[in-house]
């Protein structure tokens, strides 16, 4: 049940909000954690704040329930443009559920901005208005693109080391702009949200069927090879 789960940001997230906290470090900004959930999101609200980041907006309706990862990203850039815009969005690069590694891609359509996936580092153009993100492909190659500002990244694992909440990060995060909007807020129709506004239902997820079992061979060497070669035969029809 629910009640007896402690909810806490995904990794990918996490690995995002240290990339965020460090670019602000070193350029200056404000960050801002976005979350869309029920009560237990708040407490992964407060955990973003703990760790540095400015102000959360915590998107909550019970009309959000169901959303796939294109309600999602609809509701969620709604939220952004509802705050007034950013020059950067930094996501995961995929949830620890399902893990499409969607959601972020189709918020940067919906904002009209460009987008980089599996991003592995990310430097700030002297301008403001560029970026230089370096992207990890297949076999371990890195490609490094350049993106006009705003862009929307989703961060690869490993990026760098999310840093841990101090006590004095704790105590401050309890001060910090907080905000809680529905539906309403964002001016969105019930049918444009949550299960109504998806493009799929998940009916059912389901463990895989075991298609193999272990056998223990006993006897003597000689006998449990006898054994093995008569089981290709006989059973595998390999031999």
């Amino acid at each position: 049940k629910d009640q007896d789960l402690t909810f806490v940001a995904s990794e990918a997230d996490n690995y995002a909000l240290e990339e965020a906290l460090r670019l602000k470090e070193k350029h200056g900004g404000e960050v801002v954690v976005i979350s869309m959930g029920g009560e237990e999101a708040a407490r992964v609200l407060r955990s973003g704040l703990a760790m540095g980041a400015d102000r959360a907006i915590h998107l909550l309706d019970p009309k959000f329930k169901g959303a796939d990862e294109f309600a999602a990203a609809a509701t969620l850039s709604k939220a952004i443009d509802k705050d007034g815009g950013a020059d950067l969005v930094l996501a995961g690069v995929q949830s620890d559920d399902l893990g499409t590694g969607m959601t972020g891609t189709m918020m940067a359509e919906f904002l009209g901005w460009a987008h980089a996936t599996v991003v592995v580092g990310v430097e700030a153009g002297a301008d403001g208005k560029t970026l230089k993100v370096r992207r990890e492909l297949e076999g371990g190659i890195n490609e490094t693109v350049e993106l006009p500002a705003p862009a929307v990244l989703t961060i690869q694992f490993g990026i760098n080391q999310p840093r841990y909440a101090s006590l004095k990060g704790i105590m401050a995060a309890k001060k910090k702009g907080f905000k809680v909007w529905s539906a309403a807020d964002l001016g969105l129709a019930e049918d444009a949200v949550g299960q109504a506004g998806a493009m799929y239902e998940v009916k059912e997820i389901l463990v895989p069927e075991k298609k193999s079992k272990v056998e223990i061979l006993g006897g003597t060497p000689e006998e449990a090879a006898a054994a093995l070669v008569e089981k290709l035969r006989r059973e595998a029809k390999v031999i």
